[in-house]
């Protein structure tokens, strides 16, 4: 019996034994120009960005890849090497938490964090100059009224009474704005760096300035300290002789609705490594003397035992208006 091909309503093959020509998929020529080579790499990926709808996004992939291609042909990086920078990046991501910012640390050291602080500081003119914010400003600060103590750990180092006015650039007060401040223990540790062992939000504190922009509070004098090595960062330090350290200071960064924000330092005058800061924050007019203070009436007024230290803060903000 002879089965038809409409019985299955499979098509009809060529009959057995017969040779089939294949035959050829329509194709658009590819134009040569479109085609990656070395030569013309950055020119072709930055292309295929031609649609992308934010101008400014546009921009920073196209330089991004300008960039990214010249330095891999400047080192003539090999695919080891690619590898290698792969592995450790995500380490790096693999290394943060709620509570650590890897990245951030990696572009502290890199110099990348203090560059675009200073391209977006407010320039010239008599503000206070900006720093980085650092990778442990990872927790709200607590508010806390103008003279309160933020060693709430009491774990040593030496007393301080920091004192500060903000003001614009015509030297007028900048009345409630808020002064957030942050910095490590008499052993240079932050509080989330040693959980269970310092206290949440130990040497940290939200302070509002009163009506002639003057703030105040209590804290032990900072002292120089090691940034975490444990991680990828640590190991590029390692692997490049640099050391982990980073001069004495006390982060401070203000805000107010009507100025920009400004992230700055308060660095220890005398303190090691001014100059040679592990993430290049230190710019000399952030360096101040804590000086010594010998007066018992004084400390007792501010509840400090005497002798203390005292410092002084004068703070600049820029208007948004004069932006």
């Amino acid at each position: 019996m002879t089965t038809h091909p409409t019985d299955t309503g499979t098509p009809a093959g060529p009959p057995a034994g017969t040779a089939v020509t294949p035959q050829p998929v329509p194709q658009s020529a590819p134009q040569s120009a479109s085609l990656f080579t070395a030569e013309r790499s950055a020119d072709i990926v930055a292309d295929s960005f031609a649609r992308t709808t934010d101008p400014r996004l546009r921009a920073i992939l196209g330089s991004l890849v300008h960039h990214l291609h010249a330095f891999a042909k400047d080192v003539d990086l090999t695919v080891d090497e690619w590898a290698a920078g792969v592995r450790f990046l995500t380490e790096t991501g693999r290394a943060c938490d709620d509570t650590r910012q890897e990245f951030v640390m990696l572009s502290d050291v890199l110099g990348l964090s203090m560059l675009v602080e200073t391209l977006a500081g407010p320039g010239q003119g008599p503000f206070t100059e900006s720093t980085v914010e650092g990778p442990f400003h990872m927790v709200d600060s607590p508010p806390r009224a103008l003279g309160d103590t933020i060693d709430e750990a009491a774990g040593g180092g030496e007393a301080c009474l920091v004192t500060g006015r903000v003001t614009d650039g015509d030297g007028a007060p900048v009345a409630g704005a808020h002064v957030d401040v942050w910095q490590a223990d008499a052993d240079g540790f932050y509080d989330v760096q040693r959980p269970g062992k310092i206290p949440e939000r130990n040497l940290r504190g939200l302070f509002t300035a009163d009506d002639d922009g003057r703030f105040w509070f209590r804290t032990i004098v900072p002292r120089h300290y090691p940034i975490p090595t444990d991680g990828p960062v640590g190991a590029l330090l390692r692997a490049t002789g640099r050391h982990c350290f980073r001069a004495a200071h006390i982060h401070v960064e203000v805000t107010s609705p009507r100025t920009r924000t400004l992230t700055t330092h308060l660095f220890v005058a005398g303190s090691p490594y001014l100059d040679s800061d592990a993430v290049f924050g230190v710019k000399e007019s952030l360096i101040r003397d804590f000086a010594e203070i010998d007066d018992p009436a004084r400390a007792a007024a501010h509840g400090l035992p005497n002798p203390f230290r005292h410092v002084d803060f004068p703070i600049t903000v820029q208007r948004t208006a004069d932006r």
